[in-house]
């Protein structure tokens, strides 16, 4: 669904991704680990076009998107609920939610409302209040929400877990199982919290200092010493 193939991008001068080349298939959910700094926002950014790749090609659904707008990219079915959360503060919830599906039919809204609601019961609970008002995790809900309002066939999610207390990512997590589980949405999920995306994720890439160093199932992953030692044990844990 989601080919990217030596694709090398720049953030200013410095070269963040090195020739890295990934697969997403369809309906799976495919995460990237790495510390802080090793690339991961950028390729997620970079397959929306912003920073472009300077080298390489990115592919979905067999066409050829490298060069496309942001917004072209978008229209294709890629939707992404960026790192840090960015929800329009002063706008309610359900005012968020409606600008999160002006790429999908009308017709569809109120199914799709529907549906966010029910896996994020607070945000209905709250459709009425400004979303800067809302808690961290109830940003985090609202912004994987609203991604999905857009019916992508793709969620690119950067960080879903940052800064959240245990209780929310594990709730956040299972929400992200049930969109790949009952909607058939690919997911391609950057995270710190590798123990978490391992356990999620039908496979996975380490990603180190912008090059891709290992490659197997969550599961491989996470039985691998390299990768307990480097992100499940001392420094990549929280």
């Amino acid at each position: 669904m989601l080919e990217l193939t030596d694709i090398r991008s720049f953030y200013g001068a410095i070269e963040a991704l090195k020739g890295v080349s990934i697969e997403v298939r369809q309906g799976e959910i495919v995460a990237l680990i790495g510390a802080n700094g090793a690339g991961k926002s950028t390729l997620l950014m970079t397959i929306f076009g912003s920073p472009r790749a300077r080298h390489g090609v990115i592919r979905f659904l067999g066409q050829d998107i490298s060069q496309l707008k942001t917004h072209e990219i978008a229209r294709l079915g890629i939707a992404q609920a960026p790192e840090g959360r960015r929800v329009f503060p002063r706008l309610t919830v359900l005012e968020n939610l409606k600008l999160g599906a002006i790429l999908a039919p009308a017709a569809n809204f109120d199914r799709n409302l529907a549906r966010a609601y029910a896996m994020f019961p607070r945000l209905e609970e709250r459709q009425a209040q400004r979303a800067g008002t809302l808690s961290g995790g109830e940003q985090q809900m609202l912004a994987i929400a609203r991604a999905l309002m857009s019916e992508p066939k793709l969620l690119l999610l950067d960080e879903p877990s940052l800064g959240l207390a245990p209780l929310i990512v594990r709730q956040i997590f299972a929400a992200i199982a049930e969109i790949n589980r009952e909607h058939g949405t690919t997911v391609l999920l950057v995270e710190q919290n590798a123990h978490q995306a391992l356990k999620l994720a039908n496979r996975a890439y380490v990603l180190v200092n912008g090059r891709i160093q290992s490659t197997g199932t969550g599961a491989e992953l996470l039985a691998s010493d390299e990768v307990r030692e480097a992100y499940l044990g001392g420094a990549g844990h929280h």
